[in-house]
């Protein structure tokens, strides 16, 4: 509904920050990390979750869409409420994180996340980075099988796909941007 607001910080606590937008405030609730990139007066750009339940309606703010998404990804593993996928999300990456948590102890740096609870986060982010890398090499191998069945070879199609800009994310544009630059 909200997922992305500029405007400038009016407020700043340990928790949260008001950031007005054209005469309205919004309190949006941020991790430490986000909150000490910002300071207030100043113009900013962030990315929102608006977290809507019966009794309650709050906006979480993220520094990248990265963070947004591994935001998400967290909220979907049972038991994980908005707060500790705030803090979580936090690292960046589901990477960066799976790594922190693998260190050990990590549990122990996270308010109301006992030792059995990280495991099944970790346990349940194992299988979506599984999932996200199998989607990721799939869309990669259906490219180059279509480049190969239009008469290149898989050293040219990968080349090619190589060159292609990460910001054609569909097979098909990322398809149509390789024979572009096969062309050129």
């Amino acid at each position: 509904m909200i997922n992305y607001l500029k405007g400038k910080i009016i407020y700043k606590d340990n928790k949260s920050l008001t950031l007005e937008n054209q005469g309205i405030g919004f309190k949006i609730f941020c991790s430490e990390k986000v909150l000490e990139t910002f300071k207030e007066g100043e113009e900013v750009e962030i990315h929102t979750f608006l977290y809507l339940k019966e009794d309650k309606m709050d906006l979480y703010g993220f520094l990248s869409r990265a963070e947004l998404n591994l935001f998400r990804i967290l909220k979907g593993v049972s038991g994980v409420g908005p707060k500790i996928s705030l803090y979580l999300s936090s690292f960046g990456s589901i990477e960066n994180l799976k790594s922190e948590i693998e260190k050990g102890d990590f549990y122990l740096k996270v308010k109301g996340i006992g030792e059995k609870r990280m495991q099944k986060i970790l346990l349940e982010l194992t299988g979506k980075i599984k999932e996200a890398s199998k989607k990721k090499n799939n869309l990669s191998n259906e490219a180059i099988d279509a480049l190969s069945s239009l008469g290149f070879s898989r050293k040219e199609a990968e080349n090619l796909l190589k060159k292609v800009p990460k910001s054609f994310e569909k097979t098909e544009d990322k398809i149509k941007e390789a024979l572009k630059l096969a062309r050129r």
